[in-house]
């Protein structure tokens, strides 16, 4: 095993495959490279996202008045918190407009049931942004193995196609269809492996910001209503 990895054997093996074989190694090798990528890419934006929202979170116990709470707004203005405060804020001012112009002041029971399901779909939008990605990693989790078994069956016609030939079924004959099996088989899972651990490890960051976009739209929600009652 270790003269495999050290030495060229691994390799001579590889380059012994058919096309087919080969297809099939190329075509594993650039899913692993694009998940990867994908991984440490999504992996790098949701931790700063992640932080994004807890320094919204941490500044909303600050505000005391709704120009506190603009600006806010207008500092945090590239980040994901601070966009969701903005377009809350912009929501919320058409709604007190409204009420102005009617002669009220404050918001209707419904307005602000307006109000909270705006702020959620903002939560909701968000998350599907960040879900966005995460189909490749789970259908290369899925694909990746039915390669390596496409791989493994075409491996073992080879062999067999090899005994009909030669007449003979000695280790010399169907070694390399069944090496090809092999191999094609470790590169499914060695693709299929990881990429499934991506897509949970990621899907657990989003459910992580999911939670922190909704406790920041539940307290921007609770400081208009009491910024509206001052």
């Amino acid at each position: 095993m270790s003269q495999m990895f050290t030495g060229n054997a691994l390799w001579h093996l590889i380059m012994q495959s058919d096309v087919v074989s080969k297809g099939v190694l190329l075509v594993l090798l650039v899913l692993s490279i694009i998940s990867w990528s994908l991984f440490f890419y999504k992996w790098m934006m949701l931790r700063k996202k992640k932080n994004e929202l807890k320094e919204a979170i941490a500044q909303l116990t600050t505000v005391q008045t709704f120009d506190d709470l603009r600006a806010i707004g207008f500092r945090l203005n590239t980040t994901i918190g601070g966009i969701s405060i903005n377009r809350n804020l912009i929501f919320l001012k058409s709604l007190l407009e409204t009420a102005k112009l009617q002669g009220r002041i404050g918001l209707t029971g419904d307005e602000r049931e307006l109000l909270r399901e705006h702020a959620y779909q903002i939560v909701d939008d968000t998350v599907i942004q960040e879900e966005s990605n995460l189909p490749f990693l789970s259908a290369t989790a899925a694909v990746s193995p039915l390669l390596g078994l496409f791989g493994t069956v075409w491996g073992l016609v080879h062999a067999f196609v090899s005994i009909s030939q030669k007449q003979s079924a000695d280790i010399a004959t169907v070694a390399p269809g069944i090496a090809e099996a092999l191999i094609t088989t470790l590169a499914g899972l060695m693709v299929a492996i990881p990429a499934l651990v991506m897509f949970v490890y990621l899907n657990t960051m989003i459910k992580d910001i999911e939670q922190k976009a909704m406790n920041l739209a539940d307290r921007f929600i609770l400081i208009a209503h009491r910024l509206m009652h001052q």
